[in-house]
């Protein structure tokens, strides 16, 4: 039975669970990471944390058939995944793209939703990629790109899809210390504690997602991503006031034409609860 964890604001208030950020982001000279102070230090805050992601127009994916639901408030947690797919050796970038595509094609023709189920997706060579529509700008932004990933939890859960099965082998290094680079984004983007917001799938639907092997793991991945978001943080304070920028992303060549469609269903995505996918 899937232990379902409360987004009740009684029962667990943002306020305690920003904890960690407070004191260094005050010694940081008021670095803000909710939005207060707007593009300025907000952006700067998200631009520093922000690991090298991948953008949708650099793996060449579909446009959205339907309009891609955006709310202003961020997520309450980060849902990991696994894609239940080959543990392949194969970690280049142009893989990374592939699975991606393939992803998208699965989730619109197949299931016949808008687009790409999840928010953000890990290969196993540990590239980071956009999902849905809208995603990384929603990011951001502070707000939330509403997706297809875990059924009745999408309007304030994101999703990272992790290339792989893991229901007896584990991750590769290079996966792991992408998803840790990407929760602690995600964690000073939202204002989130890593030990209340990193879940499974497993925790919200009754699936074997995330793979017994890499939900054994969230508990260390938890105090890595803590850790992580300190070194951030004591970064951010040395460049306070600093003028910073997003890496430009490199693009792909043309998509190739010939890509075998396989499937990704994993556990429920969608329901009854949730808006259109």
């Amino acid at each position: 039975m899937a232990v379902e964890r409360t987004t009740d604001p009684d029962r667990h208030p943002l306020v305690d669970r920003r904890t960690i950020l407070r004191g260094t982001a005050l010694a940081a000279g008021g670095v803000l990471l909710g939005g207060m102070m707007g593009i300025s230090t907000a952006g700067q805050a998200s631009a520093a944390a922000m690991p090298k992601v991948y953008t949708r127009a650099d793996w060449q994916a579909r446009a959205p058939r339907n309009k891609i639901d955006l709310v202003s408030k961020g997520p309450t947690h980060i849902v990991v995944h696994h894609t239940a797919t080959g543990n392949v050796s194969d970690t280049s970038t142009q893989h990374a793209a592939a699975l991606s595509r393939s992803i998208q094609r699965y989730h619109m023709d197949s299931n016949g939703w808008s687009d790409t189920g999840q928010q953000l997706t890990i290969s196993r060579g540990g590239h980071i990629m956009e999902g849905r529509d809208l995603s990384l700008k929603a990011i951001r932004d502070g707000k939330h790109v509403v997706g297809a990933h875990t059924a009745n939890h999408n309007s304030h859960t994101i999703g990272i899809e992790n290339e792989g099965t893991y229901t007896s082998e584990t991750p590769t290094q290079a996966l792991m210390g992408s998803l840790v680079d990407t929760c602690a984004w995600l964690c000073l983007v939202y204002q989130l504690d890593p030990s209340e917001a990193i879940v499974g799938h497993r925790d919200y639907n009754a699936t074997s997602c995330p793979g017994d092997q890499l939900y054994s793991m969230l508990p260390q991945l938890r105090k890595d991503v803590t850790s992580r978001m300190r070194e951030q943080l004591s970064h951010l304070s040395r460049v306070a006031g600093t003028e910073l920028t997003l890496e430009q992303l490199p693009t792909y060549p043309r998509v190739p034409q010939a890509e075998r469609a396989v499937p990704f269903y994993h556990g429920p995505a969608v329901g009854d609860l949730d808006a259109s996918p």
